[in-house]
């Protein structure tokens, strides 16, 4: 029951690869416009709150179809990142890591957001009028303070990118070794005669990384209440 195979294994890695180059590279992203939504008021606000939260709405499977749409090897930009730069998402891992990370996106702006909102203010201006530039304030004052929450943002944004499976299959389809992550692994799994010892294992594997992933984010949470409260 609990033997993994070399086939288990490899997409258990791929899954953690994929989900951690996902949260590194949407991280600096989501903390940019957790900033601006906490901070700025500005036209169109509304609607880019919605536009950041919309692929938690919309179905996976038309995250993963618009992805492909954009990001194929013949689509616009597809097209151009692979003519020009030599990058290629669809059926490539590196496309599965796009696909978390889109969908990710929303549960690691949301505590980002929170947590910068939570700063007090005062901090900010008084830094402000010791001559300290916006990003200088930012970098030593608004980004220290709200650090628990980015952190917690991340550890969210990683376990959404672990269990994605609707887009990520639709825009990368799924190929051992190369796209197939647990979640797609599972599935292919369930579909094969004895296949589900092996697919119990692997659901043993997400449950394991996804209640660790939870009581961390939870952990850093509380960590940012009693940072805010002086504790």
């Amino acid at each position: 029951m609990l033997d993994i195979t070399p086939t288990e294994w490899t997409a258990i890695q791929l899954s953690l690869r994929v989900a951690a180059v996902a949260t590194l590279v949407a991280t600096p992203v989501g903390i940019a416009l957790a900033w601006l939504l906490a901070r700025r008021d500005f036209w169109g606000k509304s609607l880019l709150d919605a536009l950041v939260h919309l692929p938690l709405v919309l179905p996976p499977v038309v995250t993963g179809y618009l992805l492909l749409l954009n990001f194929g090897r013949r689509a616009p930009v597809g097209a151009w990142l692979a003519d020009h730069l030599g990058i290629v998402f669809a059926f490539r891992w590196t496309g599965a890591a796009l696909a978390c990370g889109v969908m990710a996106f929303p549960l690691l702006v949301r505590p980002i957001r929170l947590s910068i909102e939570a700063v007090d203010r005062r901090l900010e201006q008084a830094a402000e009028t010791l001559g300290a530039a916006p990003w200088q304030v930012f970098a030593t004052v608004t980004l220290p303070l709200s650090l628990p929450g980015v952190l917690a943002g991340m550890v969210l944004g990683f376990a959404k990118a672990i269990g994605e499976f609707g887009a990520t299959i639709t825009f990368v389809s799924n190929i051992p070794g190369e796209t197939q992550t647990i979640s797609s692994a599972i599935y292919s799994l369930i579909q094969t005669p004895d296949g589900d010892t092996a697919a119990l294992r692997l659901v043993i594997v997400s449950i394991v990384i996804a209640v660790a992933a939870l009581i961390g984010a939870e952990w850093f949470a509380r960590r940012a209440t009693q940072r805010l409260h002086g504790n």
